[in-house]
């Protein structure tokens, strides 16, 4: 982490089945700053979230592999926990990025970045593409 240039972002999530939304969303927090780093769910952490028995459907090594051959992203580690705030005091990143549908200020990981002088924001989603809603499609299908 010490080697990457600055200033670091950081976002975290499952990334469970890659697409557009997805990559368009990093692509932004990467142009953020001069490096990326990208905290992914781990498979126990992700199936607590409550988006179905069977998810994630690609296991976390998996999601790491795909996610760390982006341009876009600098350094992939997970995260076991409910939230990354623990590896966030520990990595403490310049900016901390979240997609448009959380609350910013609702969010423990602001007020940590913030105490230390880092800065967060939300990154507006790319309508019309989620995870889950894909899911949805193959299953009717």
């Amino acid at each position: 982490m010490a080697a990457l240039p600055g200033p670091v972002v950081f976002t975290n999530g499952v990334f469970d089945v890659l697409h557009r939304g997805h990559v368009t969303y990093l692509a932004q927090a990467r142009a953020l700053g001069g490096s990326l780093v990208v905290a992914l769910n781990t498979d126990a952490s992700a199936r607590r979230l409550g988006k179905g028995p069977d998810r994630p459907l690609n296991g976390e090594i998996d999601r790491a592999v795909v996610i760390a051959a982006l341009e876009s992203v600098s350094l992939v580690t997970w995260f076991d926990e409910d939230t990354p705030v623990g590896l966030l005091a520990e990595l403490k990143p310049q900016v901390y990025v979240k997609g448009g549908d959380y609350d910013m200020r609702k969010l423990a990981e602001t007020a940590l970045v913030e105490s230390y002088g880092g800065r967060a924001l939300a990154i507006p989603f790319v309508d019309g593409y989620s995870t889950s809603r894909l899911v949805e499609k193959i299953r009717a299908s």
